[in-house]
């Protein structure tokens, strides 16, 4: 299959080095909004089509996977495009940036046929289901709580800083956290609680988060765009813990039990960790699907739906937004 790239930031480069290495996929194209960016981007990763348009780009019948590698404030606008022109799409996560522009997305392609997927790598990788067949073992006995974290120092990150590019912490770095206890614990959330710190533009830098599932389950997470945190996901149950280490790329999952037995899961070889939901986009395309069993769309559209709950509460809308709250 010809996979293309619309953007030319550094996920995007990262993108096209895994496709570079992979089988069964070609990196057809490039587009960016200027000639200069689209040509050096294509000759750094061996591109053979590039265009200087993302509109260009799109009306290209050779393409049969469009990746979307745009600031979250784009996603919804070069979705529709990619759509309307008929493009199967793998959008960078957050999906958009909020749940009204990814119902919409989302019921035009079922609509009409046409494949997309949100492209947020954890729901993919092979150390989801190493989780998910720890959990159903019962190894660690009756489980009641989690906790997950994930921080960088990104203050110099301006998509991250600005609101009029749908920045803060929540949409780029606790999407991972309420997807890890939404994988975790399913999705039967009884209770939100939830605080966060502005930085000067009057978006999230730190938020912390709790959810109550209507089993009783708890889950409390953290991002953080101002340090760097230990990126862990801790399950606890009542013969001992299950600890992921980084939940934005697994490398390991390590069982440790109250008597002091423990036992350790590498992750497999890998390539990004990208190559996983290239995969899975290429196998539900030929399957005629217009989506995928990892990620499917009601779950894209739970994650957006609780990220816009949190932002209510905390009075953060994006100035393009006419209608959240």
């Amino acid at each position: 299959m010809n996979l293309a790239i619309l953007g030319t930031g550094s996920i995007a480069g990262k993108m096209a080095d895994t496709i570079n290495q992979m089988e069964h996929v070609t990196l057809y194209a490039v587009g960016s909004r200027t000639t200069e960016k689209a040509e050096a981007f294509a000759k750094k990763w061996n591109i053979p089509h590039y265009y200087d348009s993302y509109k260009a780009l799109v009306q290209d019948d050779a393409i049969d996977l469009v990746y979307i590698a745009t600031p979250h404030s784009r996603h919804y606008e070069d979705c529709m495009l990619c759509l309307h022109n008929g493009r199967n799409v793998l959008c960078e996560k957050a999906f958009t940036a909020n749940a009204n522009q990814a119902k919409e997305v989302l019921h035009y392609a079922d609509k009409h046929g046409i494949f997309i997927t949100e492209a947020i790598w954890t729901r993919f990788m092979p150390m989801r289901s190493t989780l998910d067949t720890l959990i159903a073992s019962g190894v660690i006995g009756e489980i009641s709580s989690l906790t997950a974290n994930l921080g960088y120092e990104l203050s110099h990150k301006e998509r991250l800083q600005k609101p009029e590019l749908a920045g803060g912490a929540l949409l780029d770095l606790g999407v991972y956290p309420i997807n890890f206890a939404l994988m975790a614990f399913g999705t039967a959330i009884c209770d939100i609680q939830s605080s966060c710190v502005k930085n000067e533009y009057g978006v999230d830098k730190t938020n912390s988060i709790i959810l109550t599932f209507a089993d009783g389950k708890t889950a409390i997470l953290h991002s953080n765009a101002a340090a760097l945190t230990d990126r862990k996901g801790i399950i606890y149950g009542t013969k001992g813990r299950i600890e992921c280490e980084n939940i934005n790329n697994c490398e390991g999952i390590q069982v440790i039990l109250n008597n002091g037995e423990s036992v350790f899961y590498p992750a497999p070889p890998q390539i990004s960790g990208y190559e996983y939901e290239v995969e899975a986009s290429i196998q539900a395309i030929r399957a005629g699907k217009t989506q995928t069993y990892f990620m499917p769309h009601q779950e894209t559209i739970r994650v957006m739906e609780i990220m816009d709950s949190l932002r209510k509460k905390w009075g953060i809308r994006y100035p393009f937004e006419t209608d959240l709250f």
